[in-house]
């Protein structure tokens, strides 16, 4: 899921928060131009940025909701357009930023907001004539090639999109091998040679910003020097690689029972196909495959009961906004509901994918969907609202201070307010009958359910960006881009290829985000955050039973809370943020384990004698 709309997008697609440190050993261009700059000089030129970016905002935002919900060429140029012109924009504005870097006397706010403009950009281009023309075309090249991508199902070509949904459904292992197979070496290996040059081009313009390289430059917008962010990441995965290893060796086992040990072995890796995903990241569409027997069904089904009570698209919403307001949040604005997408149109075609929008950055909040009345949608559409809930908390902070207190707190409050979607919660929105709660016989089918995805991600989260960081520093090198992606794959997710993979090949540009330069630890981060969160808002609401079944509807305390944090946007250190509502400074994984608790202690049952590990 997407929030967009903010006006930190218009920098680039994605934005980070502020850096905080800069590579002292780079070329001073930036101390010869800051001898003739002032403390006034930064201020106006914050000032003067975020007038040009409120006026540019709203009409980059106008068009590519256009363009979203309705997708011909012209609006496809349009946006190509717009988005250039955002581009120009953050360049040239981070490029300024920079010189104030060694400025006197800068206050905080303006420290803070000129860090903000300087890593705003995803993927630099130095200033040298035809860098930023090849790198755009580097980008957009594989971009494209990744959205033409094709995979072949018994030798006939099929999309991307049906190639993945294929791959959650089917269950002949010569079928998953032809996909994965497939998809890899028609997406990911073409790329190859432009993704490398586009390492060294970007690299470049990091440098020309202040930064060592674009990894560091990724890693620098956590409120703390790169190498320390660096070494968090490995203190959270080490916290919850107990509870993967252990999910790991169950789904391992019954893996082999179900396809036998020529194709899983009962020890060792997982083969990446097998697993219900082209990426292996999330594994919930073989949940059919290690259901416990006789507490695998929940007894209810939530598409069921609204399809059962008449439920639509807008019914649904409501029911979503209900959830909100019963915190104590206001209602969603009437322009909302004129202007939000909330089902497909049958006369054009537009962009289905789930997203938030806050066209004006102020209250202009819309969510786009194609919402079918099933399980979900409706809880996509509660994790959607929590975006738009979290954009009108900021929304009156200065403009560059309008979006989460780092890149995984958006997601993480979306994703919170989902987790709240407990049995008891159906109940008192009067869609599940008192008398059908399940029981506590039914805890380990629906924890499982839940860790086949959220447990099963942390990995992958991870090492997306391992592997990128050791490209941009240059540790990882070409000739071993490959070796290095299996070798990360197995170190951390504990799965290898179907087929063996050489360096002819280039896996990691057949996942999105590559190709896109989407930074991926955000998703890590969300998926401890969101437990955090969670608890927090129990603990808030006076709950006493086992974590995975409290839910803080109705509590007013719980959004109060929660609101102090939303609003604080990114005005300040995400720690400061984060303790606003938890009361802790740090990110930890420690909610996380305690509400799969349960199942851990079901697993390590089930792993007797198992060999864990690979």
């Amino acid at each position: 899921m997407i929030r967009t709309g903010t006006s930190l997008l218009a920098l680039a697609a994605f934005l980070a928060t502020p850096a905080l440190a800069q590579d002292r050993n780079q070329p001073s261009h930036q101390a010869q131009s800051a001898e003739a700059l002032t403390a006034a000089d930064a201020e106006a030129f914050v000032e003067r940025v975020q007038r040009e970016y409120a006026d540019f905002n709203l009409r980059a935002s106008r068009i590519a909701w256009i363009n979203a919900t309705y997708i011909t060429p012209d609006t496809d140029a349009l946006a190509a357009d717009s988005q250039a012109e955002g581009t120009r924009m953050a360049v040239q504005f981070a490029l300024e930023a920079a010189k104030f870097q060694d400025v006197a006397g800068l206050t905080p706010d303006t420290r803070r907001m000129l860090d903000i403009l300087r890593s705003a950009i995803t993927l630099p281009a130095p200033t040298r004539d035809g860098a930023a023309t090849t790198l755009s075309e580097l980008a957009t090249g594989m971009q494209s090639l990744y959205g033409r991508g094709r995979a072949t199902l018994n030798g006939e070509p099929i999309s991307g999109n049906d190639a993945e949904a294929a791959m959650g459904t089917l269950r002949d292992p010569e079928d998953l091998q032809e996909l994965w197979t497939s998809w890899h070496n028609n997406v990911g290996s073409p790329m190859r040679n432009d993704y490398q040059r586009m390492v060294g081009i970007a690299n470049e313009g990091a440098r020309e910003l202040g930064f060592r390289d674009v990894g560091t430059m990724w890693r620098s917008v956590y409120d703390m020097p790169p190498e320390e962010f660096a070494q968090l990441t490995d203190q959270l995965w080490n916290e919850v690689k107990p509870l993967y290893q252990a999910l790991h060796t169950y789904v391992r086992r019954k893996l082999s029972e179900r396809y036998g040990a020529d194709v899983q072995a009962a020890s060792g890796p997982i083969r990446a196909d097998l697993l219900g995903n082209m990426w292996a990241q999330e594994w919930g569409n073989i949940y059919d495959v290690v259901a416990p027997e006789g507490s695998g069904d929940l007894g209810y089904d939530i598409g069921e009961l609204l399809q059962t009570q008449n439920y639509d698209a807008l019914k649904m919403v409501k029911t979503g906004e209900t959830f909100f307001s019963s915190l104590g949040f206001e209602p969603l604005p009437e322009t909302f509901w004129e202007r939000s997408m909330f089902v497909k149109p049958e006369d054009r075609e537009v962009q289905c994918h789930a997203s938030a929008w806050n066209l004006d950055d102020v209250d202009d909040l819309r969510i786009k969907m194609c919402i079918k009345v099933n399980s979900d949608d409706f809880v996509t559409i509660h994790h959607e609202l929590g975006h738009n809930y979290y954009q009108r908390s900021y929304n009156e902070l200065p403009l560059l201070y309008r979006t989460g207190a780092n890149d995984g707190f958006h997601e993480a409050i979306g994703d919170m307010v989902a987790l709240s979607i407990t049995p008891d919660y159906l109940v008192e929105i009067g869609l599940l009958d008192e008398a059908r709660v399940p029981g506590p016989e039914r805890d380990t089918g629906l924890l499982l359910r839940q860790a086949m995805d959220k447990v099963a991600f942390l990995p992958f989260g991870l090492l997306v960006d391992k592997w990128r960081w050791g490209v941009f520093s240059g540790q990882i090198r070409p000739e071993h881009y490959q070796s290095a992606w299996d070798g990360l794959r197995l170190q951390y997710q504990g799965i290898v290829p179907p087929v063996a993979r050489d360096e002819t090949n280039f896996d990691p540009g057949a996942k999105y985000h590559i190709p896109a330069n989407v930074p991926y630890t955000r998703y890590f981060l969300a998926r401890l955050l969101q437990f955090q969160f969670y608890k927090a808002a129990c603990e808030q609401a006076g709950w006493t039973g086992p974590l995975h079944r409290c839910s803080f509807y109705g509590n007013e305390e719980v959004g109060e809370r929660l609101n102090a944090m939303l609003e604080m946007g990114m005005s300040k250190p995400w720690p400061d943020a984060l303790e606003a509502f938890t009361g802790t400074r740090e990110i930890s994984g420690e909610a996380m384990l305690e509400y799969f608790a349960p199942l851990m202690e079901w697993l390590e049952e089930q792993n007797a004698g198992q060999i864990e590990g690979w």
